[in-house]
Parts: structure tokens; sequence; C-alpha cells
């Protein structure tokens, strides 16, 4: 058997069985060291290959397939930087548990430390931010070695997907030549049977001595909170629903908690708890007996104050398979168990609970005077806040909304208000960077949902090329561009008390014309004025084919006194029914 047809059936029965355990779509940086995995990827019938230049914007795009997907998708590159390239995403991919299989290629060890070029040390590269590590075998044609690398397929597959969902990276050492043949007899392996090593896997479920023993704690309390922070599962907002209408408690419930859109009841929802808890006066007032959290810890900076100044209250935070977090740093009770099963096991066991009913009413008559004033737009040009609000009226049902970080993401958690749309709500909240987005947003728009992309303009600039996805694949989505030329967030923080260096190192204007790039890449471009222009534009771009920017212009200094001018209408009236 000679050098090719070793090095064939060896990648074939590795991507062969990739697709044996559900991987369907397979993200390639083109190069040429990664050849035999590359050209054996595109030619497999069950694998969907996309091919993204960019390295970075690579990775991310795979990691917005991921998550809108919830299945494991598999990253393709050669040796060298190209590698080191994916490591802002694989960081995202493990802290937001998003299961990746990163394929990199690499020279021979016998080309290792010995000045050969695009060879770096690969061996371990993204350290602890991956699952696990294996360092592939040089191609044999052996039945044992193709069992070795069917099992190596099936159990990285099964890896990513384990527990905390996350990447894991496979390091495959191949000699030259690079080239494959796909002529041969049965090139692909045994078709008749299922994975190599197929697995079963259950649900953690409290033993039923651990959920009474959970409930007599709640039973001496009578004011609780249910929170619910980002988590990917739609199914958990049912449950969730369940349990805070069995208690008859408030659910504050963050906007990539999945339960603020959908057909559930959201009637003990409280959306606005942002806007509530920046007074410091009324979280004084709002004293917890215990806090129940589902998910991870909510993006809004007013609760973690809100949690750090009742340290006394019970925390307790439920993970589906395990995990710590809690940054505020609180004593706090972790419940290792399916959230759904946990809920259900509460509901059933807990008649002899009963909170205060003044309680619940409460929260949601100021919930209704926060609503009020956030959603009460009098201006004659829009703002950043309201574009969110015209946003959540128009966009379309079953849907998907990715939402950038810094000020984005925020304005999200301020302003979308429960809707019975089904809107799923992604973002990269785990490493909470910038770069990437447009990418993750193609990624998600990929797969054939209606898409909406949620940004700021530096955002946008970090990731111009990831624009190249939605003119060569001819995605379609919709780009809601908010520019305020520069870092918007760094103005409601301590930075702008020092004006001097303000702007070079923190406001960072990029003064682009924004619409020429979008052009340069065959979209579509807009600025929208007014709200009703706005509307008309989202309206319009979701009837298009490809992409389309409507972009919001707006000004830094007048942002922040628009919604400090809203968090102190709602303190001041909150203050004054108070007394």
């Amino acid at each position: 058997m000679n050098h090719t047809e070793v090095l064939t059936r060896y990648t074939a029965n590795f991507v062969d069985e990739l697709t044996k355990n559900g991987i369907t779509d397979t993200v390639i940086s083109p190069g040429s060291r990664s050849t035999p995995l590359a050209l054996t990827i595109a030619e497999h019938e069950q694998m969907k290959e996309w091919i993204i230049l960019d390295e970075r914007s690579a990775a991310f795009f795979a990691l917005g397939v991921a998550k809108a997907t919830k299945r494991p998708v598999a990253l393709v590159c050669t040796s060298g930087t190209a590698a080191a390239n994916y490591f802002p995403a694989i960081v995202e991919a493990h802290y937001s548990r998003v299961p990746l299989i990163v394929l990199t290629a690499d020279r021979p060890h016998e080309l290792r430390d010995v000045g050969a070029p695009q060879a770096i040390e690969q061996i371990k590269l993204y350290g602890d931010y991956v699952k696990s590590f294996n360092e592939m075998a040089l191609p044999e044609a052996t039945p044992e070695m193709l069992g070795y690398v069917r099992s190596k397929a099936a159990r990285s597959v099964y890896k990513a997907k384990e527990g905390n969902p996350g990447p894991v990276h496979l390091n495959f050492p191949f000699r030259e030549p690079l080239h494959t043949d796909f002529s041969l007899e049965n090139v692909w392996g045994d078709q008749n049977g299922g994975s190599y090593n197929p697995t079963f896997a259950g649900v953690k479920r409290l033993p039923e001595d651990d959920v009474n023993q959970l409930l007599e704690k709640f039973q001496s309390k009578e004011r609780g909170l249910i929170v619910c922070g980002p988590q990917v599962d739609a199914n958990v907002a049912k449950a969730i629903s369940k349990l805070a209408a069995s208690w008859r408690l408030p659910v504050l419930a963050d906007p990539l908690s999945q339960v603020r859109a959908g057909e559930h009841d959201k009637t003990h929802v409280i959306e606005g708890y942002d806007a509530i808890l920046r007074s410091e006066a009324i979280r004084a007032s709002l004293k917890p007996d215990f806090i129940l959290r589902f998910g991870a810890m909510p993006v809004s900076k007013p609760y973690r104050f809100y949690v750090q100044e009742h340290m006394d209250a019970m925390q307790f935070v439920v993970e589906n398979d395990t995990g710590y977090r809690e940054p505020a740093g609180n004593a706090t009770e972790f419940i290792f168990a399916d959230s759904i099963l946990l809920c259900e096991d509460l509901i059933t066991k807990s008649a002899s609970v009963n909170f205060e009913t003044n309680w619940l009413k409460t929260w949601q008559e100021i919930n209704n005077v926060a609503k009020k004033h956030l959603l009460d737009g009098t201006e004659s040009e829009i703002t950043e806040g309201e574009a969110v609000s015209e946003m959540m009226e128009v966009i379309p049902d079953n849907s998907s909304l990715y939402v950038g970080n810094s000020m984005a993401i925020r304005d999200v958690d301020t302003f979308f208000m429960t809707t019975e749309k089904d809107i799923s709500i992604l973002a990269n909240r785990g490493a909470n960077g910038i770069d990437g987005m447009i990418s993750s947003g193609l990624g998600a728009a990929a797969t054939g949902k209606p898409t909406t992309l949620l940004l700021g303009d530096l955002s946008f600039f970090h990731d111009m090329n990831g624009l190249l996805a939605a003119k060569h694949y001819k995605l379609n989505l919709t780009i809601l561009l908010i520019n305020n030329n520069g870092g918007g967030i760094f103005s409601f923080l301590g930075q702008a008390n020092e004006p001097k260096h303000f702007e070079a190192l923190f406001g960072t204007p990029v003064d682009i014309d924004l619409g020429q790039a979008v052009a340069m890449y065959g979209g579509s471009h807009t600025v929208a004025r007014h709200k009703s222009e706005l509307k008309e534009a989202l309206s319009a771009s979701y009837k298009e084919q490809g992409l389309s920017v409507v972009e919001v212009q707006t000004e830094r200094t007048a942002n922040v006194d628009w919604h400090r001018e809203k968090w102190q209408a709602i303190e001041q009236e909150l203050l004054t029914k108070g007394e």
C-alpha cells in the first residue's frame, strides 16, 4: 500500500466517523498542510464544508453555527500561526460552553524544532481552554490503525458534548505528498454500522432526600427570587415559569436566558430589573431571603451589586453538570442537577412552601414603573435604547438575535421586553470580547434561520473580514449597526472623567464610512435617523436576500445623558411611591 492510499484511508475513516457521530458542518481555513483533511471533508457527501479564508473569522463562524444549532462543529486549518488565530474563538467556546472539534494539521515530528517553515509548537497549543488534546499518530492504514482513528473521532465528538460542552483539539502530523485518491475501493470504510464507539449518557437528578432537604431550607423564608442568567436551552423557560407560578415568585430574567421570549407564561418575569437596581436605596429596600439562580451570572452589573449587598441571603446556583460560576464571591450552595427535572421535582414536593404574596406584587408594580419610563420615547431622533425597542417590534417570529458585547447587550438587557415571538437570543458572553461578532452572526445565519445581528461600530470594525462569508455564500443577515464612532460603553465608566486622554485611549473614534465596507462585500446599507425609518428599513431587510446593514448614528455623550435620565426618572418615581 503506497503513501497516498495510506493517507487517504486514514483521513477518510476519521472524517466518516465524524459524520457517524453527528458532525454535519466543518469550517475550513484553506492551507497546504491540511490538504488531506480539507479534501476529504469536501468529498464526503454527509459533510457540509464552509470555506472561510481568515482563520479568526473562520473560528468565530464555527462558533456561531455551533451556538445556533447546539451541535458540535469541526474546524480545520493548516500548521503554524493559522492555528494560533483560532485561539480567541476557542477561549470563547470554553467559557460559553460551546462544542467545537478543532483539527489542526502539523509538520511531522522530524520537521519540528529544526527551523522548518510554518512549524510552531502545536502540542497542547490551547492549554486548558480545550477539554481534551490528542496528538494523532502518523497515518497508517492497518485495520488496527483505522479502528484507532475512528475511535479518536467518536470519542472527540462525545467529549465535546459531554457534561459542560466545549472545544476539543486534535493535531494531525502529515508527511508529504499530501494529495489523496478517492477512487480507491471502499475508501470510506465500513458503511453498514453506526458509531465506532457509541455512547449513552443520562442527566443528573437530585435524590428525593436532597430535594426534601432543599425545600426545608425554603420553608422558613418569605421572600425568594428566581434568577435566570445566560443559558441556551429554550425548554428551561417553560420549567422555570411553572416553578415561578407554583411558588408565586418573581423571575429576574437575563435577555440571554431564553425566558423573555416564547409562548410560555411570562407574568412573573421582571425585565426591568437592571434599571430598577441601579438605585442603591431601591436595592436596599428589596432585600431577599434567598436567590435561586439558573444559568450563568446575569449581564447586569446592578444585579451583581444587589447580590453583594445582600450577601446574607441564601444563594443557590443550579448547574446542569458542574461548575462554580459565582463571581460575586458570596457563600453559595451549588445544585448539580438538570434544571428542568429540578423544577419538576421542586413543584411536586413543595406543597408546604408558602411565600409572601405581596413580594411578587411589589416586584411586578415596580417593573411596570420601569417599563413605562424605558418605553417612553419622545425624542425627534432615534436613540440607542429606542433602536432596540423598535427592532424588537419588527424582528421576525421564529428567528435568532445575535447580540454584540459592550453597549449592545446592555441595551438589550434594558429595552428588550417580554414577547410571544419565538426568538433565540445569542451572544458571545463567555469572554465578552468584541472580536469575531460579524462572523458569529453569519455562522448563526448559515443555519437558514432568519438572523439579526445587533452590534456597535467598533465590533463591526474588528471583524469586517467576516463579511466575506456573507458575499461568498449569499447568506441572509440583517445587521443593526449602532454607530457612535467609538467605544460608547466607556462614556458610562470612570474613564470618562479623564478627558485629556479619553478619546485616544477609550473613545477610540475610527471615523470610517462603514457603508463603503458594506458595499465592498455586496451588501445593502441604509442609515435610519427616525424610528419610523428604522422600522421600515428593518422590515425591508427581512424580505431581502443577502447582507443588509441598517445603521443608526448616535452621539456618545448624548447617549449617556439619555440613559441616565431614564434611570433617574425610574428611581425618583419608585422612591416617591415608597415614602
